[in-house]
């Protein structure tokens, strides 16, 4: 399947949409979409500057009737204003969430002209990852303009426009908002038989499945059982989906732990950068996500940690059908420097205050960013937690962040600090160790590994530069690597359970760029490790755990 044929929201499912895929030329030329122009999907042979003006001319076959036309952005790097016509129909600042424009009074029947005006300098005022300018280590190739699907769809004036769900092992609440007087909604399971059908005119909607003797299949990696959910209107119909799932935080033999489902789990998981060789911030097929997923849970994993980067809702849909939990990270702006926020803390040198220097301005558009992330992805079964702050970059007041942010999803953990610089506030004590394996005691909270290894290994053939490689300890066989990441699990993660350890998140999945310690190379066509000792190894850690 390629991105063309791919519903772009598989949480709010509407039939009448029209993703705009072809056509598109940027700069005055041809740009294979929804690929951002640095990358080789992309097929764009122009010079590549700040400024980046997208053309495509879209058909729409029909008037609008009691409907708005609602033309629908991915993400566009960093700002974007929109034209339809000539006219001015919107605009957008941060380059990883969706935004949407009304077009319904400037679009007409037959041929429309969309134009889509761009800019990308790089500012740090914007949320900006792991993109660089200048690309070495862990920094990586940026990307500019527009970087996902492109679609628009009639919307009934009584349309339901969005649907927040929260979930327990035995309730769902649900949030639609729609204009309408009367909703039916319909719950249905995995086979598709209706499990209950009912018409209401509340906003907020209660099923509590134990009172009404539904049958109960709770969500978890072993068994992602989701539920389907309609929704309709006198005019509308959208089709959604949840799962019942609970993660909270208890005692247990004597520290503070996860559980998901009433029992206590241990999160054995991979950093995820979401970086792709064809596609950079995006991969070549929508599938290759699942395919992602299903290389880590062959290794044993249960957690990807998504590091300072938003996917598209493809993502989260995948590991939600999979079984992949996710700890969702925020993206930084600001500023970044070596010496303070990695290099002295790496050695135990961590005194960097909880100030940020950048300005007001700079504050409000992480926090408007964060809380707009939150938003897109807290509905999925998959997402457990945030990270809000990543070794101190662009940190900032973290414990007023963090109060800011958990009224935002209460039902999830926060990790306010992830590696150094604690504060006073945060669901985890968060801690990145690299370079040695030390026991870790946890104290008064639940204590994650939320960062390690990164041992390197090049493979010939599958190097994105040969003369260039970086990592946090060179192997060069197969052995040896297993060698590192057996000797970080027994001396450092196993023994450390006892002590409070509730997760361990490993760098990191593939290779990006000339970063060559991934599990996978950065085509994802070789595996660096025996998948067979992975899944081992995961397996004494539940195991320690129980």
């Amino acid at each position: 399947m390629s991105w063309e044929n791919e519903y772009p929201r598989p949480q709010l499912v509407r039939g009448n949409y029209q993703i705009i895929h072809e056509g598109w030329t940027l700069n005055g030329l041809p740009i294979k979409m929804p690929f951002p122009p640095e990358a080789k999907a992309s097929e764009y042979e122009g010079e590549i500057t700040g400024k980046l003006s997208y053309l495509v001319k879209f058909q729409l076959e029909r008037e609008p009737k009691k409907e708005k036309i609602l033309l629908h952005f991915g993400a566009v790097d960093q700002t974007a204003t929109v034209f339809v016509n000539s006219m001015r129909v919107g605009s957008h600042e941060g380059g990883y969430l969706p935004f949407t424009c009304d077009i319904t009074s400037v679009a007409k029947v037959g041929e429309n002209l969309l134009r889509v005006e761009a800019f990308d300098d790089g500012n740090r005022l914007y949320p900006y990852g792991k993109q660089s300018k200048k690309p070495h280590g862990m920094w990586y190739t940026p990307v500019s303009g527009i970087w996902q699907q492109v679609w628009l769809e009639y919307v009934p004036e009584d349309g339901i426009t969005d649907l927040r769900i929260h979930t327990t092992m035995t309730e769902l609440r649900m949030k639609p908002v729609t204009t309408a007087s009367m909703l039916v909604v319909t719950i249905s399971d995995r086979e598709n038989n209706v499990l209950r059908k009912f018409q209401t005119a509340d906003r907020k909607i209660v099923v509590n499945f134990r009172e009404l003797n539904l049958p109960i299949h709770l969500w978890s990696p072993e068994d992602p059982y989701l539920y389907g959910l309609t929704l309709e209107t006198e005019n509308d119909k959208v089709e959604s989906y949840f799962a019942l799932r609970e993660l909270s935080i208890q005692e247990y033999k004597g520290y503070r732990r996860f559980f998901l489902n009433d029992r206590p789990i241990f999160l054995q998981g991979v950093l995820d950068q979401g970086y792709f060789e064809e596609g950079i911030y995006l991969p070549a097929r929508p599938e290759d996500y699942d395919e992602d997923v299903l290389r880590m849970k062959e290794l044993g994993m249960n957690t990807l940690r998504k590091h300072i980067k938003v996917e598209p809702e493809r993502f989260y849909y995948a590991c939600d059908r999979l079984g992949m939990l996710v700890i969702q990270d925020m993206v930084n702006n600001g500023g970044y420097n070596f010496l303070f926020d990695t290099a002295l803390p790496n050695i135990g040198l961590a005194r960097r205050h909880d100030r940020f220097p950048w300005g007001k301005k700079y504050k409000q558009v992480f926090e408007r960013h964060s809380i707009g992330i939150i938003r897109k992805v807290r509905n999925h079964p998959c997402v457990i937690g945030y990270t809000i702050f990543n070794e101190g970059w662009g940190q900032f007041e973290a414990d007023r962040v963090y109060d800011l942010l958990k009224r935002e999803d209460p039902t999830k953990f926060f990790d306010a600090t992830s590696g150094w610089f604690r504060q006073k506030k945060s669901d985890v004590d968060s801690r990145h160790v690299y370079f040695k394996n030390k026991l870790l005691t946890a104290k008064d909270k639940p204590l994650l590994l939320s960062e390690c290894g990164g041992y390197t290994r090049g493979i010939e053939g599958h190097l994105y530069r040969p003369d260039v490689k970086y990592g946090y300890g060179d192997t060069t066989k197969q052995e040896e690597l297993m060698a590192r990441i057996e000797s970080l699990y027994w001396d450092m993660v196993l023994p450390s359970i006892g002590k409070g350890l509730c997760g361990c998140i490993y760098t990191q999945l593939s290779d990006v760029e000339t970063e060559i310690n991934g599990l996978y190379t950065y085509d994802r066509l070789v595996c660096k490790v025996d998948k067979e000792k992975m899944r081992s190894l995961a397996a004494k850690l539940q195991n320690e755990l129980n």
